[in-house]
Order: C-alpha cells, then structure tokens, then sequence
C-alpha cells in the first residue's frame, strides 16, 4: 500500500510535468513562468516546495524529541514570510531580475558580486537538497522495504523530468498541488489520531522538562539563534525569491506573501500535534524523524492504520519531490545564467548537475543530523549572506560593491565553516557546540556590520539612483519595468 502511494504521487508529478511542457516554449517560462502566476497559485507553489520534509516529518520529531522550545522553529519559519512582506517581495519583483545573482549585479553593478551569489545560491541549494535526499531513502526504506540507497535516485529521477519538461511553469502546478496533498495526508490521518486519543481517556504528558519551553543558558542561546536564522533566512532562500520574479507586479507579489502566511499558518498546527502524541505514544523511537509515520499503525493498527500510513507515506514523498523541485529550478537557473550561455538548453544541461552533485554527497555521507537540523543551517547561511545582502540593497543606497562583497564573503565563510563543523563532529555539548550549531546570532549581526562598515570608505556604483527608482516606484505610476538583462553571463 505504501508503495502504491509513492508510485501514485511520482506518476501525478510526472504528469503535471508533461503537462507543463505543452505551455512552456520561452526562456522566460521556463525561468519565471513568463511572469504569470496569480498570487493565490503562486502561494500554494511556495508552501508546496516550502514544506520540505524538515517540515512534514522533522518538526515532529524534534518536538517529540527536544520538548516544547522546538515549537519555536515552525514559527520562525512562517514568521520569516511577515519579514520578507514588509521588506523584501515588492522591491524584488520590480527589479525585473530573473535570479537572485541578476538583482545583485542589477543593483551593485559588479560581476564579483554577482559569481560570488551565485557560488552561495548553489551552495544552499545543495545544502538544503542533501537532508531531503537522505530523508528520502530512508522512509522509502522503512514504508516500502527498498534499499536505503533507493529513495534518492528515485526522487531525483522525478524532479529532473518534471523540470527538464517544462521549467517553472511545470513545476508551479507541480507544486501548488502537492501543498494541498500535504496538508490533506497530515490532517486526514490527526482526526482518527486524535480520536484513538480521547478513546485512550485524553492522558497528558507528565514530562515537566519536556513542556518547559527553555531550560540553561546554552538552550536559550540557541532559541534564540535559532528563530532570527528562520526569520531572516526565508528572504534570502533562493527557491523561495525565485518565486517571487514570477508576479505579474509588485502588488500581487505582497498579496502572494499575505496567502503564503495564512496556508502556512494552517499547515504548522499539524506536526506539533504529531510531537506531543509521538511524546505520549512513541517516545522510544530511535529514528524520532519517523514519528509521524509511526503513529497511525501504533494507536490504530489494522487495516485503517495501514491506509492512513500509506497517505502519510504520499504526502511526505510529496515533501521530497516539491521542495527537491523548486531548489533545482532555483540552482539550475543559476548555473545555466552564470556558467553556461543562458536560455532553455542551458537551463536544461545545468538541471542534471544542480541535482547529481548532492544525490552523490547523500549516498556517499552519513545521515548524522536530523534533517530539521540540517535544514536550520541552510536557513543560517542564507541569513548570515543574502539577508543582509537583499535588505541593504533595496533600503540603503549607501551600500557598495565591495561592501556587499566583503559581507557576503565574512558571512559565507564563517557559517560555512560552522556547518562543515556541526556536520563533520555531531552535536555536542558546551557553549563551543551551541555556537557552531546555531551560528546566526553572530553571523548576522558581523555580516551587516561588514558590509556596513566597508560601503562607508568605498564608492557607491554609478547608476544607484536609477536603480533605487525602479525598486521603490509604485505601480500606479507608469515605469518601463521590462526584465533586467545582465551586461554579461
């Protein structure tokens, strides 16, 4: 049954792609959907490749396993969209840009800045694409009884169809139809949860350091790191900016972001759940990324359990193949813009690479962290670069090439080398550990000062006024706001 799910979701993925293909004859289709989607699909697009499996599978496990003060991590990642509304989402679209390294050179005029975005949107996508890919194998192996090894290749074959097919715009029904996939197999299968629950006389959890929201110092540090890397790593995650090029304007990008709050919202009440009944019902699980596909056969068994964990099974190979979809879109278009000539083939030959290099890295590395985990350290990276790199760019006319350069190197390198060190050695204890595990209390505020610092004593790029006005002018006026073409790829 479970295998018969994820065959299911992987033959309706292909579909939509085929589909997508029948629409998608430009170079624009392909990069941004010809700048067509309505806010309300664009949104449902955004939650479906949002909603990775950290989401669907790893917020309940780290709940189950760390207790309540993880319930701050899904409210960091739905409030990091109220940041990206106020701040960023109109701006970028009226920039015109296709990727983020175009509004980079677009606004700093500077192809250093411009290689160096593109070094680190390739490396977050591939940060953020290695734990869905393990994650992949390993609920593969555990619903269906295939090879660890498995799950990978196979959700990787499925999104390198879907996009060599039809690029964005395959990909965006792709996607919009997965989120709601998602949110039925997590919300289908908590209402007979919740029912065996209640029938179990509603017993509560007697763990008091459990339901203490933060316990120590150290715990506190990495709360807190924690949620101003979820805050301010969403606007800079280069398959959710992506998105945002995609608007007809800059209005329906706000109205976009407003829709993303509300289906997010809807979706994070669902796993919380799913890590307190895990606490209740499933506490000695070893691998507490499996609670949530666990629960169904522990509190209902029978033929009822086995048909709701095959719905679960759906819905999270639906969060591998969403999420694993928009970041090759997002790593692609990079590398095709950048190293190759740019266009369709070259968005096509880059679509191979941009998702073979972490399949490789997923069978070759051992699963050591939790995959929210890992994902919580791509968003520090993006907040420790790109954050301060979008959020100066569109506000401070002040801010120079080799301020954005010097910043995004500082912020790149430092969080790199925290992650490569949280990785490589696990977690561990003391005040060392929590720092290099949660970086982006110091990584962020170090990166803006940098750039800050360096834009002071260096000459602002000739034409920022022009661009400052094409970023701020409202859409009621009537301004060319064409694509951006780059000087040279």
């Amino acid at each position: 049954m479970n295998l018969a799910a994820v065959t299911l979701v992987a033959v309706a993925t292909l579909l939509a792609g085929f589909y997508g293909l029948r629409l998608s004859r430009t170079t624009s289709d392909f990069y941004v959907a010809s700048r067509t989607v309505s806010p309300l699909a664009n949104a449902s697009a955004i939650g479906g490749e949002y909603l990775s499996a950290a989401s669907f599978l790893g917020v309940a496990g780290l709940v189950l396993a760390g207790g309540a003060d993880l319930l701050w991590l899904p409210v960091g990642w739905t409030g990091g969209y109220l940041v990206l509304l106020v701040l960023v989402s109109a701006p970028l679209r009226r920039s015109g840009a296709y990727t983020l390294p175009d509004f980079a050179e677009a606004r700093l005029e500077s192809m250093a800045v411009r290689r160096t975005a593109s070094l680190l949107v390739v490396l977050i996508g591939w940060l953020y694409l290695l734990p869905q890919l393990q994650t992949a194998g390993r609920v593969l192996a555990g619903m269906t009884g295939a090879p660890p090894w498995a799950g990978g290749p196979l959700v990787a074959a499925v999104v390198v169809i879907g996009v060599l097919g039809g690029g964005m715009r395959s990909i965006t029904l792709v996607q919009a139809f997965q989120y709601w996939l998602k949110l039925t197999a997590l919300a289908v299968p908590l209402v007979f949860l919740l029912a065996a629950w209640r029938r179990d006389g509603a017993p509560g959890i007697d763990d008091q350091a459990w339901l203490l929201p933060v316990t120590g110092d150290q715990q506190l540090y990495s709360t807190y790191s924690l949620i101003l890397a979820t805050f301010l790593g969403t606007m800079g995650l280069p398959h959710v900016l992506v998105r945002f090029y995609t608007n007809p304007d800059g209005r329906a990008a706000r109205r976009t972001t407003a829709f993303v709050l509300v289906l997010l919202g809807m979706f994070y009440l669902l796993p919380a759940v799913y890590g307190a009944l895990g606490k209740l019902y499933a506490a000695d699980l070893a691998d507490t990324d499996g609670v949530v596909l666990e629960l169904p056969r522990r509190l209902l068994g029978g033929l009822l359990g086995e048909a709701l964990t095959a719905l679960l099974t759906a819905g999270a190979f639906a969060a591998f193949l969403s999420t694993s979809s928009g970041l090759t879109v997002s790593v692609a278009g990079v590398i095709g813009q950048d190293l190759l000539r740019g266009g369709v083939r070259s968005f096509r030959a880059a679509t191979v690479p941009a998702l073979g290099v972490p399949l490789v890295l997923a069978l070759l590395l051992p699963a050591s962290l939790p995959v929210a985990t890992m994902v919580g350290m791509a968003f520090a990276l993006s907040a420790s670069t790109f954050c301060p790199l979008l959020v100066l760019g569109i506000w401070w006319r002040g801010l120079t090439a080799a301020g954005a350069l010097a910043g995004l190197l500082t912020g790149g390198a430092l969080t790199g080398a925290a992650v490569v060190w949280t990785v490589a050695a696990g977690q561990g204890e003391g005040w060392a550990a929590a720092l290099l595990a949660q970086p982006g209390a110091w990584t962020v505020p170090l990166t803006f000062l940098v750039m800050v610092g360096v834009s002071r004593r260096t000459a602002r790029p000739a034409g920022v006024a022009r661009t400052m006005v094409r970023l701020h002018t409202p859409e009621g006026l009537r301004l060319d706001r064409g694509d951006w073409r780059p000087r040279r790829v």
